[in-house]
């Protein structure tokens, strides 16, 4: 069971976002107002409490929502945010972001192996909706960028008073020559057009175990398999709740958030990705993320 968010049309209106429940393969509806005000101010069961508020007639398949978005007239998934919701990241949660941030820095980056060990995280804010794109939607990669990779992470999904919700897929894009070039570029290579992506669902926090799940990254082109890789959470050093504890110190997030929490993932410094590439991240207990990249 876990909550969606999808693109619907509706004659004389158009494009309609609207919640979802899924439950054994079907989409029962949502009321907005009953999801936002969750995302507000929760009660302690979170969003478990939206399955006995879901219609009692499924309105899709979550297989009729899991498509390709933009086809005319057709329903399907988008990121499951709402309009006025930020995102955020964290970084170097995993030994080996470390070594790969300190090895793609021109200067050889001590900077980010004392932040692995610090006791305050980095966090920036990775994206806006305008920014974020769900499920089999577009993901981009920079022109002015030659060494572009996607980095797949455990999201977090928080209410405005700090509870955890729930947990999605997300995949921070990044230009990892532009960051390595000078620090004070990080916004530049982690924030621009269709730099982040979140989905396919959202799990509610009581039914998953955020810190003992495998995560899987294969990235394709043309049909053939060019790189996997995976690693679990629980080589996170911090855990969720420590991380989601630091974002929300003298700042506030009035309709919720999304966190992610850092990638432990990080293909082959020769490996870049291409347009046409598509991106498969796999958390065990969540789903499979699937984007096509192009260059924006």
């Amino acid at each position: 069971m876990a909550l969606c968010r999808y693109m619907t049309y509706v004659p004389n209106v158009g494009r309609q976002k609207r919640w979802g429940w899924v439950k054994l393969g079907q989409v029962y509806p949502l009321d907005e107002q009953v999801v936002a005000s969750i995302m507000v101010s929760p009660s302690p069961e979170g969003l478990s409490v939206l399955e006995a508020q879901a219609g009692t007639e499924a309105v899709f398949s979550f297989a009729d929502l899991d498509v390709e978005p933009g086809r005319y007239g057709h329903p399907s998934l988008v990121a499951p945010l709402l309009s006025n919701q930020e995102v955020w990241a964290a970084g170097v949660t995993y030994e080996s972001s470390k070594f790969a941030r300190m090895a793609e820095s021109s200067d050889g980056g001590d900077f980010y192996a004392k932040v692995y060990v610090a006791d305050r995280p980095e966090l920036f804010m990775k994206g806006t909706p305008s920014r974020t794109v769900g499920q089999r939607d577009v993901v981009g990669i920079r022109p002015d960028s030659h060494w572009n990779v996607p980095e797949p992470e455990l999201s977090v999904l928080v209410a405005a008073t700090g509870q955890i919700l729930g947990y999605t897929v997300g995949n921070d894009m990044s230009s990892r020559d532009i960051e390595g070039a000078n620090p004070l570029y990080l916004p530049q290579a982690k924030v621009y057009r269709n730099s982040c992506a979140l989905g396919p669902v959202v799990i509610p926090a009581d039914r998953l175990d955020p810190h003992t799940l495998a995560v899987q990254l294969r990235i394709e082109r043309g049909g053939a398999t060019l790189f996997q890789g995976e690693t679990s959470t629980a080589r996170m050093r911090r855990n969720v709740q420590e991380l989601t504890e630091w974002l929300f110190r003298s700042n506030d997030f009035p309709n919720g958030v999304f966190l992610l929490t850092g990638t432990g993932i990080i293909p082959p410094d020769e490996f870049s990705l291409q347009a046409e590439d598509t991106v498969h991240i796999t958390i065990e207990g969540i789903g499979t993320l699937t984007n096509l990249v192009k260059l924006v």
